[in-house]
């Protein structure tokens, strides 16, 4: 299908991406075939809340997908940008427009410079879309031209009948992999400092790590099956919420906890394919959402498995939000960063499914079933791989300025296993403090339980994350 006018390009963005985006600025790199043009790489990163923070972020972004496309075989020859942000309060469309009217130019300026003109930059705020790129006054409405309906367009027949689907917002996508802020929190915070005490200094033992690994391993497999044998609910809060309700906080605490050991991550990682990869993704996904209070360094493990599986079984929408936000959660997790990059350099993931196949296979069938009974002793596991130093064919991805990085002590073994940062004043135990308003849901059957409400967009701040490319 051609697409030929701001409207039609502002139209097409949710199919491009898989999703609508929000508070984000958007790069589509063009590609001149026979003077047809057609869409390449797509680079998306949340406008950061500062001006000053602008240039740096234009350059950077327009460079990742310039570079990206080059690497993988073609230069672009063009550019649509797009910024996505809905008017805040006492705002208009029109005040967002004009307000990111800098950033745009900002975007022009950095593309130019690398020969790569913007050939169309567009600002969609509140239904409407505005061009910059108009030549002179009068060209444009000043209160913009509507987009109208989602899906009614032709070009939304069109990418039907192709298949292609949009898979809600941003928000609604962040909000299943973002940690529980709800009267549910303070519960599941309580059950995380029980496990934590009682489980951390055997993970730091040599002599109880492999322990601790069999016996969460074998808990994770009956969760996961348990997730399996599930009724099935239509639509993503709905089985979120159910799924969330068939996992008890001391669960969700042990196997928090458990993944923050290297070798038990990597065999969890295993169940990328068949029957168990959709279990245990949304097993990944409700202990993300479990990481709550100051233990939220601690989902960069699950995310990245949830990511990891979800690349794996072809959904490269999800992998990469889900390894982005692995990375707002610790930025030196290597292992998101490695699969991070992975995936946005449009890699084959099977090479990283056949180390996983062969060390599932060689350590033999008695270590791959479930424990009957998780409390009797188990003979130590033999050494695995270490996923983040055999996957040395990848490069890892710059990482993010010192001046943005959190630091942050550690205690290691072969794993990052570290106790929660609390705040000052906090309790030692089971430190408490108020519940912020409901953003994602909390689990059925909690009392004065609230589901008012949904998380923020992914990076609008413009320093919790790094850019996700799409090839």
């Amino acid at each position: 299908m051609t697409l030929r006018t701001p409207a039609e390009l502002a139209d097409a963005l949710p199919y491009l991406l898989g999703y609508r985006p929000e508070d984000s600025i958007v790069l589509v790199a063009l590609h001149d075939r026979e003077r047809r043009g057609r869409f390449g790489g797509r680079a998306r990163l949340g406008i950061p809340a500062h001006a000053e923070d602008w240039p740096s972020v234009s350059e950077q972004l327009t460079q990742g997908l310039i570079k990206g496309s080059e690497r993988r075989g073609a230069r672009p020859e063009g550019m649509v940008a797009y910024l996505c942000q809905e008017p805040g309060a006492g705002e208009s469309g029109h005040d967002v427009m004009e307000r990111l009217r800098p950033l745009a130019q900002l975007l022009r300026t950095a593309s130019g410079r690398l020969d790569v003109p913007v050939i169309e930059a567009l600002c969609i705020s509140d239904g409407r879309f505005w061009s910059y790129t108009c030549p002179g006054q009068g060209c444009c409405p000043p209160e913009g031209s509507s987009i109208g309906l989602p899906g009614t367009s032709v070009l939304a027949a069109a990418a039907t009948y192709a298949g292609l689907q949009v898979r809600g917002s941003l928000r609604e996508l962040t909000a299943r992999l973002t940690p529980w802020e709800t009267t549910a929190a303070p519960g599941q915070e309580v059950a995380l400092d029980t496990a934590s005490m009682a489980m951390v200094p055997r993970i730091l033992d040599d002599a109880g790590r492999a322990g601790v690994a069999e016996e969460a391993l074998a808990l994770a497999r009956r969760i996961r099956d348990r997730l399996a044998a599930a009724p099935a609910v239509p639509g993503m809060r709905p089985a979120d919420l159910r799924d969330d309700g068939l996992l008890e906080d001391e669960e969700a605490a042990t196997l928090i906890l458990a993944l923050q050991d290297r070798t038990t991550r990597d065999r969890a990682a295993e169940w990328m394919e068949g029957d168990e990869a959709g279990p245990a993704l949304r097993l990944w996904r409700a202990l993300a959402r479990r990481c709550v209070g100051p233990y939220r360094e601690h989902a960069a493990a699950p995310l990245t498995l949830a990511g990891w599986v979800a690349w794996s079984t072809g959904d490269e929408l999800e992998a990469r939000e889900a390894l982005a936000m692995a990375l707002g959660s610790d930025p030196d997790y290597l292992f998101a960063r490695l699969l991070h990059q992975a995936c946005n350099e449009g890699l084959d993931p099977e090479s990283i499914r056949r180390c996983l196949r062969a060390e599932r296979t060689g350590r033999g069938p008695a270590q791959n079933v479930q424990s009957p009974d998780p409390g009797v002793p188990h003979s130590p596991a033999d050494p695995e791989p270490d996923l983040e130093t055999e996957s040395h064919e990848l490069d890892a991805p710059t990482p993010p300025p010192a001046s943005r990085r959190r630091r942050r002590t550690r205690m290691s073994v072969s794993a990052s296993v570290r106790p929660p940062r609390r705040g000052p004043g906090a309790a030692g135990g089971q430190g408490s403090r108020p519940v912020q308003p409901s953003r994602v849901g909390d689990r059925p059957g909690r009392a004065g339980a609230k589901a008012d409400g949904q998380l923020h967009a992914s990076g609008g701040d413009g320093g919790g994350r790094g850019a996700e490319e799409d090839g």
